[in-house]
């Protein structure tokens, strides 16, 4: 039970983490993941050596001590951070390792003269506070994908049965259920968890799923990054006819109804989301303006699939951004204010839809602002650990 004295000593340290909370964070997850080989599939290494996990974490502990007395003020955060948890199938007994390692990592850094017994308690009764609503929410999205037709619990063993090369770095995969049922629906914009085994390590990754689930398959596209254990696994090593473990698909940046004009930006690999929404969106007689980035024609993935939808579907204008001359574009160079002005729908009362790297997504955010988007109706989505933009 959270008291009032635990809630203000919990606030009390919040100047701390303002100016320690990452140095803390990344003691923990050292902590954590050398000590707990059982939690390390569950991270992406390559986030924890750039520090955008160990910040993301950290912004996340800020704002939860900020807010201990308002949880509501969290916003999203609870439920992306549900939604992620969801994807990696993150269980109950995980709950008390992470617990036990952020006590003592706030222990080892603050010192014993920071750190009492009575700060201690507080945050171990804040960080039972968070976990329990964390598990019962998660438990219910277990029970209720478990329920839905197509459904299940857990792992569920499914087939590559298609390769696709979608552009120089992106390749699409295709998997299908071994046992030949039903698999659960998705919505427009979710990722799906995968699990896999990898020179004998287990490793768990989330992937936006890049079309509608439809004729019994889900569909994943991947860029190959420079360094990306997963990814190049992916390119070089999974071959059709190989099987592996899917998580049931979650996320909650997700097409939202609505008969407002409809704009989807995305660059780069983050296209791989709009894909479905511009599918499910083409469903209805709502305007859509699609607007992909990308450094040039030979890294563009599903131009061609986006030009022939365009030509059937006369609610939908395409424009493409290309940093690099070379293929045909819209615009070469990096995307403008007053290119993008160009390309929205005069009417600024739409929705907005926007994904891509975080320097990318940050000048977005800025541009629809100024050019008169209403904020709460523009809306992004990280496919690493969230940042600020």
């Amino acid at each position: 039970m959270l008291t009032a004295q635990d809630r203000a000593i919990v606030k009390s340290t919040v100047p701390l983490l303002e100016s320690g909370g990452e140095a803390l964070i990344t003691h923990f997850y050292r902590m954590m993941l050398s000590e707990h080989p059982e939690v390390r599939s569950m991270f992406n290494q390559a986030n924890q050596a750039s520090g955008d996990q160990p910040r993301a974490l950290a912004t996340g502990v800020l704002m939860y001590a900020r807010h201990i007395d308002q949880l509501d003020q969290l916003g999203d955060l609870v439920a992306r951070i549900i939604n992620k948890h969801v994807a990696l199938q993150i269980l109950p007994e995980h709950y008390p390792i992470v617990g036990s390692c952020l006590l003592r990592a706030i222990e080892e850094v603050l010192g014993s003269d920071i750190a009492t017994p009575q700060v201690l308690a507080a945050w171990g009764a804040a960080y039972n506070q968070l976990a329990n609503i964390l598990i019962g929410a998660e438990a219910a999205i277990y029970d209720e994908k478990a329920a839905a037709p197509g459904g299940w619990r857990g792992g569920r063993e499914f087939t590559l049965v298609s390769r696709v090369q979608e552009s120089a770095e992106i390749t699409s995969f295709y998997f299908r259920p071994v046992d030949h049922q039903a698999i659960l629906d998705c919505s427009p914009g979710q990722y799906i968890g995968l699990k896999l085994i990898i020179d004998g390590e287990e490793v768990r990754r989330n992937y936006s799923l890049s079309a509608l689930a439809q004729a019994g398959h889900y569909r994943i596209s991947v860029k190959r990054e420079a360094g990306g254990v997963v990814s190049n696994f992916l390119h070089d090593r999974l071959h059709v006819g190989d099987i592996l473990e899917l998580f049931p698909p979650a996320g909650e940046f997700t097409l939202a109804p609505s008969d407002k004009p409809l704009v989807l930006i995305s660059g780069g690999v983050g296209i791989t989301p709009t894909l479905p929404m511009l599918e499910a969106a083409l469903a209805t007689q709502r305007p859509i303006h699609f607007i992909h980035c990308a450094r040039n024609g030979d890294v563009h993935a599903f131009r061609t699939w986006v030009d022939d939808l365009a030509a059937q579907h006369p609610q939908l204008q395409r424009f493409y951004c290309y940093a690099e001359q070379g293929a045909p574009a819209d615009h070469v160079g990096l995307l403008t204010e007053d290119v993008l002005a160009r390309w929205l729908p005069a009417d600024r009362d739409l929705d907005a839809y926007f994904l891509g790297p975080k320097g990318f997504m940050a000048a977005v955010k800025r541009q629809l602002k100024a050019l008169g988007v209403p904020e709460n109706q523009s809306r992004y989505e990280f496919f690493g650990p969230a940042a600020a933009l």
